[in-house]
């Protein structure tokens, strides 16, 4: 479900840690265990940052309702504390991230990308947002809180009310990426401006990052303070399951 390189740059190895789960990258709880043990695995081996990419066209479709539609309350809880140990594990790191995001990115795919330090999106008429409120989801706390580092306050409020999905050129004029590039040279420009960050002297860089985001840290204190029984009283809501049944449904017929 992923793929592990290494970019030897005159800066040190860049790690990349690209999803590979046909045919849209959806997020399950396996493939959220394995990426949580790559970037663990990543900075405990030494390389000095971390791309995380998709497949051509695809970044992440977000997390896997068909998947999660009819399983236990238990289940359910087992899935969304992983999804927000990954976010953790995203936000806590000690070195630098760069999201290389490859196509259409909504929901849990764009809530990936907001824990990375950069965003390098690809050109053209792909896709990322918070589409959470459109498939009758509340975007929890600690989600809205990383998206309004990034875009602002005021700007976070009226994209997470109507669950707006942006075009490319519109993420980066709101501030959602922070660059756009032909598609076939996401990762590649990805992999360049991290290893440009990295030519800078280590020590002052890391500490300046840490404090830098020391206030996302923060907010994932504590991974189990996460009110995972609010977001389940959420998800089992019988207004949310009968949105989440149609879109399954719509997945199956364009299947």
């Amino acid at each position: 479900m992923l793929k592990l390189a290494s970019h030897a740059t005159a800066n040190g190895a860049i790690a990349e840690i690209q999803l590979a789960r046909p045919p849209v990258n959806a997020l399950n709880l396996e493939l959220l265990q394995q990426l949580r043990q790559a970037l663990e695995d990543a900075v405990r081996d030494g390389a000095r940052g971390i791309v995380l990419s998709g497949a051509p066209g695809m970044f992440s479709a977000g997390v896997d309702v068909p998947a999660l539609l009819g399983r236990e309350r238990a289940e359910v809880h087992e899935y969304w504390r992983e999804f927000f140990a990954v976010c953790a594990t995203l936000a806590r790191s000690p070195i630098p991230l760069v999201a290389a995001i490859t196509g259409h990115s909504p929901a849990g795919g764009a809530v990936l990308s907001l824990f990375c330090d950069y965003r390098v999106m690809a050109q053209g008429a792909y896709r990322i947002g918070l589409n959470e409120v459109q498939v009758g989801l509340t975007v929890p706390e600690t989600i809205q809180f990383a998206l309004r580092r990034v875009v602002g306050a005021y700007r976070a409020e009226r994209l997470l009310i109507v669950g707006a999905m942006l075009e490319a050129q519109q993420a980066l004029d709101y501030g959602f990426v922070d660059e756009l590039a032909p598609a076939e040279q996401v990762t590649a420009r990805a992999v360049q401006w991290l290893s440009e960050l990295l030519a800078l002297p280590a020590r002052a860089m890391l500490s300046t990052r840490a404090l830098a985001r020391a206030d996302l840290v923060a907010a994932f204190a504590d991974t189990e303070a996460q009110s995972l029984e609010v977001l389940l009283d959420g998800f089992f809501h019988p207004e949310t399951q009968a949105v989440l049944q149609q879109l399954v449904a719509r997945l199956k017929k364009k299947a």
